[in-house]
């Protein structure tokens, strides 16, 4: 099996960077954050408080999460186009904390890994969900460049952008994702480290298909 595991901080373009992978290496694209963020929207839309651990436990015993063909699908609804809000990673952050919603987003996770080449992002990927990856990547830009990029994001779809607001959600998000108690973001001892500050895009797939070359021999399709 291929199994491509990226971890790291929000806002570093690891969404973008595994779909193109998966595209070039003929893997599945699984974006663990989706889980979190669709399980942030349901609790947002029922008025249940992300932090609330009881009252979403509850909840998730009325929730269905699935991914097929690179679409997130939660209670059978498509949600990839409505789950992109900076409001709704405020809720995935909150809500990741609690253990109900990791066991609830691993066990997919796991189940999709062993049954599947896939390339999987998240924030524990490394170290939780996949630890025997056969490629194994840490992927990071300072917080400033990538309020940059999400701010270039916003203002090009026609959506309302503060620049100061996004930098200071992402250095919160940051600080509560790698403090959390359960499953923080931390990089695996045997993950290669890859700052995408200065990189553009091709130039970051191309160093991620390097990797995956020397690790495992495998080459993008069109080569």
């Amino acid at each position: 099996m291929l199994r491509v595991a990226i971890d790291g901080p929000g806002g570093t373009g690891k969404s973008t960077i595994a779909k193109e992978i998966a595209a070039r290496f003929g893997l599945e694209y699984i974006d663990t954050g989706a889980m979190y963020r669709s399980m942030g929207l349901k609790a947002l839309r029922t008025g249940v408080s992300p932090a609330d651990e009881e009252a979403v436990s509850e909840m998730l015993k009325d929730t269905t999460l699935d991914f097929r063909d690179n679409h997130m699908y939660l209670d059978g609804e498509d949600v990839g186009g409505l789950i992109r809000t900076n409001e709704i990673s405020m809720a995935a952050s909150d809500i990741s904390k609690l253990p109900c919603v990791r066991a609830k987003a691993d066990e997919l996770s796991k189940y999709l890994a062993s049954t599947r080449d896939v390339v999987m992002e998240g924030r524990d990927i490394t170290t939780v969900v996949i630890p025997d990856a056969e490629v194994k990547i840490f992927m990071t830009a300072s917080p400033e460049i990538r309020a940059e990029r999400r701010y270039k994001q916003l203002l090009e779809a026609g959506k309302p952008a503060d620049y100061d607001q996004i930098l200071e959600e992402i250095q919160k998000r940051d600080y509560q994702d790698s403090h959390r108690e359960l499953n923080p973001l931390r990089q695996a001892e045997d993950a290669e480290f890859l700052d995408t500050s200065d990189l553009n895009m091709e130039e970051v797939v191309q160093k991620v298909s390097s990797i995956i070359t020397e690790k495992t021999g495998a080459v993008p399709a069109e080569s």
